[in-house]
């Protein structure tokens, strides 16, 4: 068993902006594999299903980014899973536009989200997916820039990313983290 965790935040002013890339991420997953968003457990909102015969939860933690560590942790002990049996997925100002990242450790790099989770875990050692935002201009508020949405010409990239992030999903459930490391970080 996996589970899937998308990082975003909850409120609808939020709804497709840099930083809800998780969120996107998982809708994105849940429409691929059939698997409906439709019970609230462990402060977040989730699903049950299966990619490729193997057996996932998808979880979008509700409370705001800087708190998603209590909600990783309720999933992970309440479903006995390792943390290798996790892929947590959301934004990355430090690569470009639609670029994956997949590893399977590593420090916050600077995401709260990410710092509350490895505490709450008390470990940087899970699986996870970085998507590219790209890196905020020099004027802007870095909460300002990844609370905004993406300008109209970056969409069609956006949407590539996130096609290839359900796919990386499958590709790390069904063939293991390296081999998808092999494919996806080289694109």
């Amino acid at each position: 068993m996996h589970i899937i965790i998308g990082l975003g935040n909850p409120d609808q002013r939020y709804a497709a902006t840099r930083h809800n890339i998780g969120f996107d991420a998982l809708t994105r997953i849940s429409d691929d594999y059939d698997i409906p968003l439709d019970f609230k457990k462990h402060k977040a909102l989730c699903g049950k299903g299966y990619i490729d015969g193997e057996k996932v939860v998808l979880a979008m933690p509700q409370p705001f980014m800087n708190l998603r560590g209590e909600s990783v942790r309720e999933l992970v002990d309440f479903y006995k899973v390792s943390n290798e049996e996790i892929i947590v997925i959301y934004d990355d100002i430090s690569l470009d536009v639609g670029k994956l990242r997949l590893r399977s450790k590593g420090s916050a790099g600077g995401h709260n989200g990410i710092k509350n989770i490895i505490s709450h875990l008390g470990t940087e050692e899970f699986p996870r997916i970085k998507v590219g935002v790209g890196d905020k201009p020099k004027d802007w508020d870095l909460a300002d820039y990844v609370l905004a949405r993406f300008p109209k010409e970056e969409e069609p990239v956006i949407r590539d990313a996130l096609k290839r992030t359900s796919e990386a999903v499958k590709s790390i459930i069904t063939d293991g983290m390296s081999a998808a490391m092999n494919i996806y970080n080289r694109k």
